[in-house]
């Protein structure tokens, strides 16, 4: 038991758990303990206890359910610290069960913690402060969030789709500020706009489920991601215009894996017929490219 505590915690996941109680540890106290904790806990347990039941109804065995309590995590500091903690809770199940709902063959479609929060939204009106991402803290303190999500995003072979999600973004409202009204995008370089984009591309965006693991890919994706958002908050205004556009980029990935996997079955095109023709492919005919899997 020990020791698959210990391997687990040298996993991508077991690495984003540290990270994100670390960063509840610096930030809850701040937020006010006796209105935070009741709907961390609660969604942290609830969810967990529902993954492991799913998990074992599925596999037939029991196990840790590591996943459930990370999406709880982010889901409970996304939303306002001040939300009921029935609501936190409802909120968190939702998005366990949503991976199972929603989903290919290969992988969930969308990001859970994403959907959950956007889904939370018109049901309970609730609210969203990023508290998680260190909002409103010290500069020196929030380094700790950029040193980790450089950290966690290298680990999970993520880069390019996190650099090109903000070089995307804040070009668009760069732009923007010039060729409009300055103050209408004044708030995208403020607090807390401006640490909930960090934590956002490194702990939502980088989710390995939901997102590209080859680096065209990810450049895409991540702009895709970038473009949705700046016009959700240009012209819907809405407060979660950067989880609608992770889910748009979720649905395009989605896409882009079942067209991959049908290429791979039925293959077309000319990059078939080079395939076809090439020396090496005649020299090993038995030797088969193996389609792509999220990691």
């Amino acid at each position: 038991m020990r020791r698959r505590a210990k391997n687990f915690f040298k996993t991508p996941k077991g690495l984003l758990t540290i990270i994100l109680v670390l960063l509840v540890g610096i930030a809850a106290p701040g937020q006010g303990l006796r209105a935070l904790l009741p709907g961390l806990l609660s969604a942290v347990i609830v969810a967990g206890l529902a993954d492991a039941a799913i998990l074992r109804l599925r596999k037939h065995a029991w196990e840790f359910p590591s996943g459930a309590i990370l999406t709880a995590m982010i889901v409970s500091m996304v939303l306002r610290a001040q939300e009921p903690w029935y609501v936190v809770t409802i909120t968190s199940v939702f998005a366990v069960v949503s991976k199972y709902l929603v989903r290919s063959r290969m992988a969930n479609v969308f990001n859970p913690a994403a959907l959950a929060v956007v889904v939370s939204f018109y049901v309970f009106h609730t609210g969203q402060s990023w508290w998680g991402a260190l909002t409103e803290l010290p500069l020196a303190v929030q380094a700790v969030l950029l040193a980790a999500g450089v950290f966690i995003t290298d680990r999970v072979n993520k880069v390019p789709l996190v650099l090109a999600f903000l070089g995307t973004y804040f070009l668009l409202f760069t732009a923007t500020s010039f060729i409009g009204n300055p103050r209408w995008v004044a708030e995208i370089y403020r607090s807390p706009d401006v640490e909930a984009a960090l934590f956002f591309a490194f702990i939502i965006l980088t989710d390995p489920p939901t997102s590209p693991a080859k680096y065209p890919d990810q450049i895409v994706c991540g702009a895709l991601v970038a473009v949705v958002s700046f016009a959700f908050f240009e012209w819907a205004g809405v407060v979660y215009y950067l989880l609608a556009g992770v889910l748009v980029g979720n649905v395009w990935e989605a896409w882009r894996r079942v067209n991959r996997r049908k290429e791979h079955r039925f293959p077309s095109g000319i990059g078939w017929f080079l395939r076809e023709i090439s020396p090496w492919k005649k020299a090993h005919p038995h030797r088969h490219h193996r389609p792509e899997v999220a990691v």
